[in-house]
């Protein structure tokens, strides 16, 4: 391992976006932990590529977060940026109120990035620079149809990420939320309806690698025909967002 080269850390990193953005980190010459609860499919991509190294992890586990990470920056020596990834979707489950699942979904996608991000705390702000990003979704910017898990999940997200900018920016480092669309996936491949400007895995590790490499944004979304749509929505008031909103669910 070159002392020189570059190191990131990506949690989801078994599938989707975070394997995506793994992998294209790794082929531009980067070392990459990568986490998730599939080791079987961790092995597969470290075997495959000698810039990944698996580091297989539950991110509900505050512990397990906490001793994976440790591993990490002892085996590496350095991190430049931990993209927190690991996430849950299961658009069948959110047709009514299911309290069981909507705690799952909080668990993994809110509680398993907290989780991370307290594990790198103390590591980035004594090292005073570096980045943490976490993934969002702009199902967080408002409330949707058939979203009383997942929505809520990446609304808190944002705002967490929005919270902990100030904490961290007065220590010299970057957070940054990535806002994507709709990437196919195998969580959104679950989805029964047309998903508008659908992009590939691939598309959005490119957006993830220029976005955290060339540019100093807080935000990261794409496709932009999308999501500057759905900002314009955020700012409308509630009455002609309801309204809006409600006459597309009915076509």
């Amino acid at each position: 391992m070159s002392k020189n080269q570059k190191k990131i850390w990506v949690t989801g990193a078994s599938s989707g976006i975070g394997k995506a953005v793994a992998e294209k980190f790794a082929n531009e010459g980067w070392k990459v932990a990568v986490s998730a609860r599939r080791k079987e499919k961790l092995d597969e991509m470290a075997s495959s590529n000698s810039n990944i190294i698996s580091y297989p992890l539950d991110v509900v586990s505050k512990e397990n977060c906490q001793a994976t990470f440790n591993k990490i920056a002892e085996e590496f020596g350095d991190i430049d940026i931990c993209f927190f990834c690991s996430g849950t979707y299961d658009p069948n489950k959110e047709k009514e109120i299911d309290l069981d699942q909507n705690k799952f979904v909080m668990d993994v996608n809110y509680f398993g990035v907290l989780n991370c991000v307290k594990s790198v705390e103390k590591y980035f702000k004594n090292k005073k620079s570096g980045q943490i990003s976490i993934v969002s979704s702009i199902a967080g910017y408002r409330g949707l149809p058939n979203s009383s898990g997942y929505g809520p999940s990446k609304a808190a997200l944002t705002n967490f990420a929005e919270s902990i900018y100030f904490d961290f920016k007065k220590f010299n480092v970057r957070v940054s939320v990535v806002s994507p669309g709709f990437i196919k996936t195998d969580l959104t491949d679950k989805n029964e309806f047309k998903m508008p400007f659908l992009r590939s895995t691939d598309y959005a590790a490119e957006k993830v690698f220029k976005g955290l490499t060339s540019t100093n944004s807080f935000e990261i979304h794409f496709p932009k025909q999308l999501t500057l749509i759905l900002k314009f929505l955020r700012v409308l008031p509630y009455k002609i967002y309801l309204f809006l909103v409600d006459k597309l669910v009915k076509r």
